[in-house]
């Protein structure tokens, strides 16, 4: 471990390695460092290290004590809208959800936030009218489409 500061997820069914090989296989630059099986009064659990595009993340799957929830997201900003399609895509399958702004939850339960770089751009635009109209194109999408965010922006005008 590199890190001493992961973020650590809590699964509760067993498929924490799982979920760790495809999130490192969908994010360039990632891998599993370190999976640990072990046994303890409460019973089974897995520590699952990994990184995410060099970020240190941590899988503590350990049983039905805690649920994973919205108030934590892995946040990724994507080069482009091919890199943001490609991620919704598999993240968004085998019963992953979509939700509103560029969020959904995986099939493990996992929220993401995925966006293309350009969407920052355009939301933190110094040009106030800019700002606002990307903001505005945002909030009504559910996966990011940024041709049409970038079209209301040119609207504004």
């Amino acid at each position: 471990m590199t890190s001493s500061i992961r973020t650590c997820l809590w699964f509760r069914d067993g498929r924490g390695k799982e979920a760790a090989e495809l999130y490192c296989a969908l994010i360039p630059g990632s891998r599993v460092e370190t999976v640990f099986d072990g046994e303890n009064e409460f019973g089974r659990f897995s520590v699952i290290d990994f990184s995410l595009g060099g970020a240190p993340y941590q899988i503590l799957d350990a049983g039905p004590m805690f649920t994973l929830t919205e108030a934590v997201s892995i946040s990724v900003c994507t080069v482009d809208q091919a890199e943001t399609d490609r991620l919704w895509a598999a993240l968004t399958a085998n019963g992953g959800e979509e939700s509103v702004c560029g969020w959904l939850k995986d099939r493990f339960g996992v929220s993401w936030q995925v966006y293309p770089k350009r969407l920052t751009e355009l939301t933190t635009s110094a040009d106030k009218k800019v700002s606002a109209k990307a903001m505005a194109a945002m909030m009504q999408q559910k996966k990011i489409d940024i041709a049409a965010i970038e079209a209301a922006v040119r609207d504004a005008d």
